[in-house]
């Protein structure tokens, strides 16, 4: 929940409200000791309280869009007017008014919740009926109605890529890189996209920006761990996906990918040790090398068979043993 929180906000915001948490709260804990001061100490600690409350909301709702921040303080405006009122005004009536908050949170989000527009609904469901052009169509409209929304664009994006219009796909990316150019989201899009394009310099290129504004998010380690494979670069390959492990991947078909791009790796460096034990867990990964057979039978993933079918057959092959770790060197790199 964290990591999806952080990679939301973007480096610049995470810090800041991790300064504004952390030097508000060390203040707080710094006037305990000097309590016997006086009746200012309380009111400086709750002055401290209310400005990270504050603080947070404008740091986190900076980076929503109008209608979903509008939602938001509809909610939340209330709920801290309560809690200020208990904190100031009203102290001997603080918990009631901390329980009446809460439980306008909870109220309010069912009376603000989100209305998606109607195009979008009709978008999905033209989507999920592999209905494409028709789902572009209805998102063309959304997106007219709303064109500073980068998460229409998004979707808009991804129906292009199961529909193999990937040039307009990547235009999609970079429509959203332009309007939250700190979104590791935007860039891990764009690089997959250039990725299936077969653009694997521009796929780095947008896979590095993602890994620089999300450094605690293995998918860009992962992006860049797979198009270091394509360009049979394999001491970049162990760093990244090495780097991408140790943030704990807990999707076993990537795991299982990640293992079988190391045991190629360390195979083209001749480390047959390091090769075999990469080629151990890719063995205890089975199942997700499963999961990705059944993906891959989809009818909408035409455009990711293209660009891992033929590593997943390879990777399956290796772990029932039908092949041996030295065919892996023999792969050659893809075009650059």
């Amino acid at each position: 929940m964290i990591q999806h929180l952080l990679l939301f906000l973007g480096p610049a915001r995470a810090r800041a409200l991790f300064i504004l948490i952390a030097a508000t709260g060390l203040l707080s804990l710094i006037l305990n000791v000097v309590r016997d001061a006086g009746d200012w100490v309380a009111l400086v600690q709750t002055a401290l309280a209310l400005f990270a409350l504050v603080g947070a909301a404008i740091i986190i709702g900076g980076r929503m869009d109008a209608q979903e921040r509008g939602r938001w303080l509809g909610v939340l405006i209330p709920a801290l007017g309560a809690i200020g009122l208990g904190l100031t005004v009203l102290p001997q009536y603080l918990g009631v008014l901390v329980g009446g908050a809460v439980g306008w949170v909870v109220v309010g989000l069912f009376i603000f919740r989100s209305r998606a527009p109607e195009g979008l609904k009709q978008a999905v469901k033209y989507f999920r009926r592999n209905e494409y052009a028709e789902a572009v169509k209805e998102l063309d409209q959304v997106i007219k109605g709303d064109p500073q929304n980068p998460n229409h664009y998004r979707f808009r994006g991804e129906v292009l890529r199961v529909w193999g219009k990937l040039d307009r796909a990547r235009r999609d990316y970079l429509k959203m890189t332009e309007l939250v150019p700190d979104s590791a989201l935007a860039f891990n899009g764009l690089s997959e996209v250039q990725l299936q394009m077969g653009d694997l310099r521009g796929a780095l290129a947008a896979a590095q920006k993602a890994a620089a504004l999300s450094p605690g998010d293995w998918v860009a380690l992962y992006n860049l761990g797979m198009i270091a494979d394509r360009l049979a670069e394999s001491q970049q390959v162990i760093e990244q996906l090495d780097k991408a492990l140790a943030l704990k991947v807990n999707d076993s078909r990537h795991r299982a990918l990640i293992y079988f791009y190391l045991a190629r790796a360390h195979t083209r460096l001749n480390d047959m040790t390091a090769a075999g034990a990469a080629l151990d867990q890719l063995k205890r990964h089975r199942v997700g090398l499963e999961e990705w057979e059944r993906i891959l039978s989809s009818d909408q993933a035409t455009t990711l068979r293209d660009i891992l079918g033929a590593d997943i057959q390879q990777a399956t092959r290796l772990a029932n043993g039908e092949i041996e770790l030295a065919a892996l060197a023999q792969t050659k790199a893809a075009v650059q």
